[in-house]
């Protein structure tokens, strides 16, 4: 599946709950969902369908995938994968999206969302452990470092950022030392310390038919 290039504020009123995808616009007024808070399209605030079991368990897994900004290739190999560890299947499936390497620099806060934190990965601009790494998918593990590279540190908006991620508080498994800007992984994401609201087992039952 090609990449999403279209308006993402569409993809929030599809799913009528906020994704995050714009980053501090989400926050402001100018909120698609605060707006107009209907799917988009000529028959949107028109009378809805029933939803069957089928639609929320399908809904409920392209939720999951737009937050993330993965194609679904790459959400069914993470799942097979995560079946295929020991333990909740659910939890697991989470914790190797919160791993990949752009939900760990958005969540650092050197990007205000997780598209301009995949931009920063692809563009080379992201070290780990020193090393250059340009695969947004790669995953992070316990002790590594992740840093930003010395040409973009003075970047106003990056240190806008890093500045707003430095006064709220950051996911327990993460650390971030903003005089240098960067971060350490310190251990595994649990399911309490990922705040995506979702509901997990309803993506297990739908690859689950």
């Amino acid at each position: 599946m090609a990449r999403y290039t279209g308006p993402v504020c569409r993809l929030c009123r599809r799913e009528q709950t906020k994704l995050f995808l714009k980053g501090e616009r989400c926050f402001t007024p100018k909120c698609a969902i605060d707006r107009r808070n209907y799917p988009p399209g000529q028959h949107g605030p028109g009378r809805q369908k029933k939803v069957s079991q089928y639609g929320i368990q399908l809904r409920e897994k392209q939720k999951l995938r737009r937050i993330y900004g993965v194609s679904e290739r790459q959400f069914r190999s993470y799942f097979a994968r995560a079946a295929k560890q020991a333990g909740v299947t659910g939890e697991a499936f989470l914790r190797f999206l919160e791993r990949r390497l752009d939900n760990v620099v958005y969540r650092l806060g050197f990007a205000y969302s997780r598209s301009a934190a995949r931009q920063l990965v692809a563009h080379g601009n992201i070290r780990v452990n020193g090393r250059k790494v340009d695969v947004p998918s790669y995953l992070v593990r316990p002790g590594e470092q992740v840093s930003l590279n010395e040409k973009h540190r003075q970047n106003p908006v990056i240190q806008q950022a890093v500045q707003s991620a430095s006064v709220r508080a950051m996911p327990v498994w993460l650390e971030l030392n903003p005089e240098v800007v960067e971060g350490k992984i310190t251990a595994l994401p649990n399911r309490g310390d990922i705040d995506t609201q979702i509901n997990e087992q309803l993506i297990v039952e739908f690859y689950s038919r």
